[in-house]
């Protein structure tokens, strides 16, 4: 059995064996990932004391694995490992500032692995003074250690860790780097955002992608040229994250920014037919929460479709007619309209939804508008018939100015 496996059915024993007795240090190590999994499950206290033990391995890789299993399982799994390795004593109940402050204390320790578990531990206890000692730790000697003050400084988001984590941009280690880089993120400010935007074109891949995932945080349209840039890099996820944060930043921007940026990234998009671009865009339409995002993309996508992933575009932007949101319904009408109907595709489904007396007005509406654009005879003798057969006056009204547009009743 696979050590997936053992996780997947909860086997907790047997992998806590495999931490602690195997030869080979991968499966230790993988072992004492996949026990951070274990957060609910009735051996917890066995997994912890597994995992304290594991975080005195000789092994980095082991120990490391194992402190952030032990962070995933929470602050009092962290608190055990610091009590273990330092002799502090701390209660389960002890307030979250008396817990910084001993952790704080820890920072400090010769022992490497002790100044991993405190950097990892204060990023859950939310208290802010520790982000001047956290900083401290951004020069030390071991770069786990610089990653995981990182980390835990962009978890508690106070701005005075602005500035540090920015010299921290130029770490040797592209790791650092990015947890450096998603602090930043998390923060959020402006000074933070504006830092990350040279890191479009680091050469660590991951870096890019989180520098690039933050650049849709901004409320103005300063990233543009970067996300633009970023459309093109070699990695298609780097790519695909410029498509989510050019999204995100049209529904940030002031609606007078928004149009020219839309009309820029459109000129950029168009010169593509990388399916890297539209299946997020798609995604975003289909799966998003957002309203003012999945509106930008139902407009999008009218414009920058390539053929590979036109059918698929097709339907997602027909399903749109049929939400609640008006606007939406708006944008992904003009956008099928945009498309054009060479196959005829768009005609037949808009008929489906025309010829359906259980679907809203409004959107039967939508769609007859789209007919309008996209048909041909077949919509038109439609359209004929059911002027003179609806009982809904919009339904109606639609149907007289689409099919005047199609050359008029028979």
């Amino acid at each position: 059995m696979s050590l997936y496996e053992l996780e997947r059915d909860g086997k907790a024993q047997e992998l806590i064996r495999l931490l602690r007795e195997s030869d080979n240090e991968r499966v230790k190590t993988r072992a004492a990932e996949l026990l951070g999994n274990f957060d609910d499950h009735d051996d917890r206290r066995d997994v912890v004391n597994a995992l304290v033990d594991a975080a005195q391995s000789d092994s980095d890789a082991i120990t490391g694995a194992a402190i952030d299993s032990l962070d995933e399982l929470g602050d009092d799994a962290i608190t055990q490992l610091i009590g273990s390795m330092a002799g502090v004593d701390l209660e389960d109940d002890a307030a979250d500032w008396v817990k910084a402050k001993a952790y704080m204390q820890v920072l400090d320790s010769d022992v490497t692995e002790l100044r991993m578990a405190a950097a990892n531990g204060l990023g859950n206890l939310d208290q802010a003074d520790a982000v001047p000692k956290l900083a401290e730790r951004f020069q030390d000697p071991d770069p786990r250690v610089r990653a995981r003050a990182a980390r835990s400084a962009g978890k508690i988001g106070d701005s005075r860790a602005t500035n540090p984590l920015e010299n921290v941009l130029t770490d040797p280690k592209a790791a650092v780097r990015r947890e450096a880089a998603d602090a930043l993120g998390n923060i959020g400010n402006r000074q933070a955002l504006q830092a990350l935007l040279p890191l479009y074109e680091d050469d660590d891949e991951r870096v890019r992608r989180i520098a690039v995932g933050a650049f849709g945080n901004f409320g103005n349209d300063r990233p543009v040229d970067y996300l633009i840039e970023a459309l093109s890099d070699d990695s298609a996820a780097v790519r695909r994250t410029a498509v989510y944060s050019l999204i995100e930043l049209l529904s940030n921007v002031p609606t007078d920014q928004s149009h020219q940026i839309r009309d820029t990234v459109v000129e950029k998009l168009s010169n593509t037919d990388d399916r890297s671009v539209v299946v997020p865009l798609v995604e975003i339409l289909e799966e998003s929460t957002q309203a003012a995002q999945r509106r930008n993309t139902a407009w999008m996508l009218g414009r920058v479709t390539s053929e590979e992933e036109r059918d698929r575009v097709i339907e997602s932007l027909v399903d749109a007619l049929g939400e609640d949101d008006r606007m939406l319904r708006q944008f992904a009408a003009t956008s099928l309209a945009e498309l054009g109907d060479d196959d005829n595709m768009v005609e037949r489904r808009l008929l489906k939804i025309v010829q359906d007396d259980n679907v809203d007005p409004e959107v039967r509406g939508q769609a007859i508008f789209t007919l309008g654009k996209v048909g041909g005879e077949r919509s038109r003798k439609t359209l004929d018939k059911l002027i003179d057969e609806t009982e809904h006056d919009v339904v109606r009204k639609k149907a007289f100015s689409a099919i005047s547009k199609l050359g008029g009743r028979g």
